[in-house]
């Protein structure tokens, strides 16, 4: 990392006062001049308006980047050049006419000088973080001062510019660049990033099949071939709730693929809890498109049901409660005894916020009516898991909570509550019988052996 060596105006004998606009010191060197900027290769006249030449020093000035880690960068230059980029998106808002290939053609490179950086890697490899660990979620980028501004420039340029304009300077490559970003541990970028984005998905119709494809990678990468968190993939699903808001009715094949084959799969991995609350909003929306989808849904989420991670059991069953209110009704005699025998489990587990959790479920009219779709089969399992508790749970508030959810089957269904009690009784007699038969035959083996 140097100075600007010498390509500054400020450098030559022949350079006017009002072109002292480098920087002194800069991380990163540049090849863009004011001569350059005035006389583009795309064939531009020579002459060009006191308003454009203001608007072009400024790009020029602002072309250069900052470190803001490297000691012997100038803060009184970073300053003057966060104000610069205040003065250039003050132009920008304030243009009556629309921006042209000679303005267009620097501030791109304006953009890509300033966005496109190397990223630090990521602080944490271990994923199994929850979403109020703010000091880890989130890492401050230095430069943000600057980016800040760079991305409402970059939002203004593409609300202002005409879609063939942007065409030239938007391609594969630029789109790739910009979802690399989304690895950025900072959330302010991010969040900058993804109105960015969306906005180009929203304008460029052309580029969609591509933007949509790129995101299907980065989802299935970080699913199936890394275990390292990525920061942006809750910012990248809410691209995609918008996106899928908009999708009409029948879904396209494509469409219920990355239903299938992304959003599913996305409840794998450890550190979900951080992207959860926007991977169920996009779930939904199928489900609510399609309501005969919910059965790939939640055979899917069961699928993938945690063993150890409480955190991801209290989220799991919270999706599945709001699935069952929107699936299609035809399915819950089929969807009845998997969820029940989850739902049981999950209310017999020793840790109280899940085994509560499971119980609340209950409260909901639509799971009793799931469940009375196949009481015969459904209430064993039940019976089972309310009398467990109230037999052995350490907590009084589950055992309270076992206790109302057992009045209420009791309510709807007396004479089948009691038949699968005398059931499990039954059950529990043999089981005994045959832990007594088991003890004394090896009783016998140990005496023969004696």
């Amino acid at each position: 990392m140097g100075g600007y060596n010498g390509n500054s105006p400020r450098n030559s004998p022949k350079a006017s006062p009002r072109k002292t606009f480098s920087p002194k010191h800069s991380p990163r060197k540049t090849n863009i001049t004011l001569k350059q900027l005035l006389l583009d290769s795309r064939n531009m006249p020579n002459f060009v308006d006191s308003e454009t030449e203001e608007l072009l020093s400024l790009i020029s000035y602002c072309s250069f980047t900052y470190t803001f880690t490297d000691p012997q960068e100038s803060p009184s230059q970073q300053d003057l050049k966060r104000l610069k980029l205040i003065q250039l998106l003050s132009i920008i808002k304030t243009l009556i006419k629309p921006l042209d290939d000679q303005v267009l053609s620097p501030l791109f490179k304006l953009l890509s000088s300033n966005l496109f950086r190397p990223l630090p890697p990521p602080i944490h490899s271990v994923v199994s973080i929850l979403p109020e660990d703010d000091d880890l979620v989130s890492n401050p980028t230095p430069s943000w001062p600057h980016l800040q501004i760079v991305y409402d420039i970059f939002l203004r340029i593409i609300i202002r510019t005409s879609v063939e304009s942007l065409r030239i300077y938007i391609d594969h490559s630029f789109l790739l660049n910009l979802l690399i970003l989304f690895q950025s541990e900072d959330q302010r970028e991010r969040d900058s990033l993804k109105n960015v984005f969306h906005r180009i998905y929203s304008k460029l119709h052309f580029y969609r099949p591509f933007m949509r494809k790129t995101m299907h990678d980065v989802f299935l990468h970080y699913v199936f071939e890394t275990d390292q968190r990525h920061p942006g993939i809750g910012e990248l699903l809410e691209i995609w709730g918008t996106i899928i808001n908009g999708f009409s009715v029948p879904l396209k094949e494509e469409h219920k693929l990355f239903l299938m084959r992304v959003l599913v799969p996305l409840h794998k991995p450890k550190g979900m809890q951080v992207y959860h609350r926007q991977l169920a909003y996009c779930v939904s929306q199928f489900v609510q498109k399609e309501p005969e989808l919910g059965e790939v849904v939640i055979r899917g989420i069961l699928k993938y049901w945690p063993v150890t991670n409480c955190q991801k059991e209290v989220l799991f069953i919270g999706e599945l409660e709001e699935l069952v209110e929107t699936v299609d009704p035809q399915l819950y005699k089929e969807l009845a005894l998997p969820l029940c025998t989850k739902i049981t489990k999950c209310l017999n587990s020793w840790n109280s916020q899940v085994a509560e959790r499971a119980l609340y479920v209950w409260n909901n009219e639509q799971f009793w009516k799931m469940a009375s779709q196949a009481m015969e089969e459904v209430f064993p399992v039940l019976v089972e898991g309310m009398e467990k508790n109230l037999q052995g749970h350490w907590s009084k508030s589950v055992r309270q909570l076992t206790e109302n959810v057992k009045g209420m089957l009791e309510a709807l269904a007396p004479f089948l509550y009691s038949k699968c009690l005398l059931q499990l009784e039954i059950q529990e007699a043999v089981e005994c019988v045959e832990e007594m038969r088991r003890k004394e035959i090896w009783e016998r083996i140990e005496s023969a052996a004696k």
